[in-house]
């Protein structure tokens, strides 16, 4: 069976191609159209098609649209309450109506294309089907979803067994724990449904002198649900404006929803846990991308194991409605094999991008040992391998590399990626040698999902990466699943007695990740970067050393 996932409706729309049970493709509109999470500027719609991705997710396999099976839209507008408490009734209208006539506007961007073969599946079971049918689990889990909103509710508990999903809980709007950070996000003066991540970095400068306000405000229900009243931020923070000065009381503010938002989930997870007596919990949902929560629901909570997939916000739900219909149709998926599902390039074709742009570049024998020896030397190394990540984090890919035993790389970064000063950067680490260095967070980790606190002995020598707080955000690296970035690491710890580097993602502010090889040449032109390792090939900044 042949199933193109579709998610269009809020925001980050993206595409994803599961054949016969396995996943095959899956990228977001952003990595083609270069409008991060595929928002235009006002007037135009907020919602839009992932045409490009999905041309592309048929093409890598020999596909027509005419050749599918059927096609997983990640939202259900029969499922919608008209006139919601709290929500805009106009704006809620024209997004059911435009989710209705989908299948014609997908049939219109890719011809050939059945509009009866559309099926809408309900935004939750989605992202539940994103994490539950793709996780590494043997055997059954639980699974907890958390986001801003669906159709009609913020969240899902339930569990798969058999590939089967049997919901338990569903918090119905306008109670929201994604909403309620979204606001908080627009307060604080960041862009809401994007920048919720910089809230959580912020979250760790200051105490949360408000949480006993928060925890009357929010609080679970003790049915698997929870309650979220209105809070008026201005009484407890003056609002920000974007280009505004941060202050302690923006600060104090971040810090008392991060750790209600933690609390929360923590009573949701012990909830679910009790209901299930499940070992394993697999989550989605933009708030599991929530890394800080998410360890304390590991460490904390009543699950020996907690996965969650590398696009846990809405452009996952591509993948979960396509692995939702496959199980229906009795092709459960195979666990999910990595995060890189996106476009790569043969070395022939990245030496034809090379050569167009009349760029000077070598080929060294072995491209991992030339970037250790770069990174040695404390030059900045924009990496660009294999195909690229789908979700929000540079996992190996579309990356910028640094020496961790810098201090000042950590501001160097923020500088080179034009973004504020406080947010951090993470670090690359062997699999083989994380646990000596990263405690408390599960391990291996190879999404950057989750929060360690970096042990004692090893604070002065990666400072770099390890944030104000004293944890840091790993990536795991397995030379099974990741040969080339695994050489580089061995090199690099050879020449510097550290198997860590620095990684954060190929992009500057307001821009999506670089994607393709004149996205990484454009990125290389203008951003004071000394080296790009682009395949096999090196190019080199004027008057950076070789």
């Amino acid at each position: 069976m042949r199933v193109l996932g579709i998610n269009a409706i809020f925001h980050d729309p993206a595409a994803a191609l599961v054949v016969d049970g396995e996943i095959v493709a899956a990228a977001e509109e952003e990595r083609f159209s270069r409008r991060k999470h595929g928002k235009r500027p006002v007037p135009f719609s907020a919602w839009e098609l992932p045409e490009q991705a999905a041309r592309w997710c048929l093409e890598s396999a020999g596909l027509e649209p005419g050749n599918l099976d059927a096609v997983a839209y990640s939202y259900d507008p029969a499922l919608v309450e008209p006139h919601q408490a709290g929500l805009d009734e106009q704006w809620e209208d024209l997004r059911t109506q435009y989710a209705r006539r989908s299948p014609y506007f997908l049939a219109t961007a890719l011809p050939g294309l059945d509009p009866d073969i559309v099926r809408f599946v309900p935004h939750h079971v989605a992202h539940a089907g994103s994490t539950g049918l793709a996780a590494p689990f043997d055997g059954d889990c639980a699974v907890l979803v958390s986001d801003g909103r669906g159709e009609c509710a913020s969240h899902l508990a339930g569990s798969y067994r058999g590939h089967h999903l049997e919901t338990f809980a569903a918090q119905r709007l306008p109670h929201s724990l994604g909403l309620m950070y979204e606001e908080l996000t627009e307060h604080l003066g960041f862009l809401r449904s994007s920048d919720e991540y910089k809230v959580m970095a912020l979250a760790s400068y200051a105490k949360p002198k408000h949480l006993d306000l928060m925890r009357e405000h929010v609080h679970a229900t003790g049915d698997g649900g929870f309650v979220v009243r209105p809070i008026d931020w201005a009484t407890l923070a003056k609002r920000r404006d974007p280009a505004g000065e941060m202050t302690e009381e923006h600060a104090e503010l971040a810090a008392s929803v991060q750790v209600r938002v933690e609390e929360v989930l923590l009573d949701l997870a012990r909830w679910l846990h009790d209901r299930t007596g499940q070992r394993n919990l697999a989550m989605a949902g933009g708030v599991a991308l929530n890394c800080v929560a998410n360890t304390r629901i590991f460490a904390d909570g009543p699950f020996e194991n907690v996965w969650i997939q590398p696009a846990a916000g809405d452009a996952g739900t591509a993948l979960g409605a396509a692995l939702h219909l496959a199980a229906q149709a009795g092709e459960p998926a195979t666990a999910m094999p990595g995060a890189d599902l996106g476009r790569g390039w043969s070395d022939e074709e990245i030496r034809g991008y090379l050569e167009r742009a009349r760029i000077a570049y070598s080929e060294p024998a072995d491209v991992a040992a030339e970037v250790a020896t770069a990174l040695a030397d404390d030059q900045i190394v924009a990496w660009f391998q294999g195909r690229s990540e789908y979700g929000p984090r540079a996992l190996g890919r579309r990356s910028l590399l640094a020496h961790p035993g810098r201090a000042g790389n950590l501001e160097r970064l923020n500088d080179v990626k034009g973004r504020e000063q406080f947010r951090p950067v993470a670090p690359m680490v062997l699999a083989d040698r994380a646990a000596g260095i990263f405690g408390r967070g599960p391990l291996p980790s190879p999404y950057m999902l989750f929060v360690h606190d970096v042990r004692p002995e090893w604070k002065d020598r990666i400072p770099a990466v390890v944030h104000v707080d004293g944890t840091a955000r790993p990536q795991t690296v397995d030379p099974a699943r990741e040969p080339l970035l695994a050489r580089m690491l061995t090199a690099f710890d050879r020449l510097t007695g550290l198997p860590v580097v620095v990684n954060t993602s190929l992009n500057t502010a307001g821009r999506p990740m670089v994607d393709d090889p004149r996205d990484a040449l454009e990125c290389f032109g203008s951003a004071p970067v000394d080296l790009l390792a682009i395949g096999p090939f090196v190019v080199r900044r004027a008057g950076a050393a070789a």
